[in-house]
C-alpha cells in the first residue's frame, strides 16, 4: 500500500500530513512516524499530522506525532500547516475562513488570512502550577521568575500551558546557550510531570523577542507556534514585554498578542507547501 502525503513547513518546523478524514484511528503508527521523519532514511519531518474527521461541533480533528513517537496535545505551527492542507483538501483557499479543529488542548481555530499566513486563536493560557503541570510551585498559584537547578546551574524560569507545558527562560544572549547540552535536562527535569518544552529568551526591545527553542519529543526545531506564544505571556507577566509583541524564532518571525479583552493568545505567520508525493 502506498500513503499520499504533503509536506508542509511553519518557520521552518517542518510536517508530514496526510489525509485521515476517512478513518478514527491515524493511518500510521508511532513507530512508522518515527521512521518517516527520520531526515536520512525517510521523509523528514519534526512530525507527522493527521486530518481526522470533526468531533462534535467542529470542522476536523488534528492528532500528531512528534519525531520520537510521542503524542503532543498540541502544535502552533502544524496548526497553521493543518489549515493550509485543509484547503488543499478542500480544493480552495477562502480567504477568512475560519476552522473549528478538535485538538489534544481542546478546540482551535485557525483563519486562513491569504498569502499563506494563517492567524490562531490559541485560547487562553493556563497559568496555574498543577495545570501546566508542574511541581515548581504550589496548587492554583502561578510559577513567575522561580529558581530551578537543572545540571550545576540555577535558572530562573516562568511555566505556561498553550495547552502543552512551557518552561521560559529569560537571558541576556541566546547564543551563548549550548541546547544541545541542556535542551534535554529541561525537557526530563522531574518538576515536570509530563516533560516540558523550554524556551530562552532574549529581550531586544519592549515588543521584540528573540527566542531559541527545544522542543519537547523533538529537540532543537527552527520554531515553535505555542512556545512563542508562552514567551509572551510569560514576558508580559514578568513586565519584560508588550501584549503585542514579535517573536523571532531562527526559522522566521510570528507576531503574537496575549488580548487583555478576551485573555486569548492569537498567534499569526506563514504555512508553506513544500511538496506532495507517496510512500511505501
Amino acid at each position: 500500500m502506498t500513503l499520499k502525503f504533503s509536506k508542509y513547513h511553519g518557520l521552518g518546523n517542518d510536517f508530514i500530513l496526510i489525509d485521515n478524514r476517512h478513518q478514527s484511528q491515524p493511518l500510521v503508527s508511532q513507530e512508522d512516524a518515527v521512521k518517516m521523519c527520520d531526515r536520512h532514511f525517510g521523509i523528514g519531518a519534526d512530525g507527522v499530522i493527521f486530518v481526522l474527521a470533526g468531533e462534535g461541533d467542529t470542522d476536523y480533528t488534528m492528532r500528531i506525532f512528534n519525531s520520537d513517537g510521542s503524542e503532543p496535545e498540541m502544535c502552533g505551527n502544524g496548526i497553521r500547516c493543518f489549515a493550509q492542507f485543509i484547503t488543499e483538501l478542500e480544493g480552495k483557499e477562502e480567504i477568512g475562513k475560519t476552522y473549528r479543529i478538535h485538538t489534544l488542548a481542546g478546540l482551535i481555530c485557525p483563519t486562513i488570512m491569504g498569502n499563506g499566513q494563517v492567524k490562531v486563536d490559541m485560547g487562553e493560557p493556563q497559568l496555574e502550577a498543577e495545570k501546566i503541570p508542574t511541581t515548581l510551585g504550589k496548587t492554583g498559584e502561578k510559577v513567575v521568575n522561580e529558581s530551578l537547578i537543572v545540571g550545576d546551574r540555577t535558572y530562573h524560569v516562568s511555566c505556561v500551558s498553550m495547552g502543552n507545558p512551557h518552561c521560559l527562560v529569560f537571558v541576556e544572549d541566546i547564543e551563548q546557550i549550548n541546547l544541545n547540552e541542556i535542551g534535554s535536562k529541561f525537557e526530563n527535569h522531574p518538576v515536570f510531570p509530563q516533560k516540558t518544552n523550554t524556551e530562552f529568551i532574549q529581550i531586544i526591545s519592549h515588543n521584540y523577542l528573540k527566542m531559541k527553542v527545544w522542543e519537547r519529543g523533538a529537540g532543537i526545531t527552527l520554531a515553535c507556534g505555542t512556545g512563542a506564544c508562552a514567551t509572551v505571556v510569560a514576558g508580559v507577566l514578568n513586565e519584560r514585554c508588550d501584549r503585542i509583541s514579535t517573536v523571532e524564532l531562527p526559522g522566521g518571525c510570528l507576531e503574537i498578542e496575549w488580548s487583555e479583552k478576551d485573555n486569548h493568545v492569537y498567534m499569526t505567520g506563514p504555512a508553506t507547501k513544500v511538496f506532495s508525493g507517496q510512500i511505501a
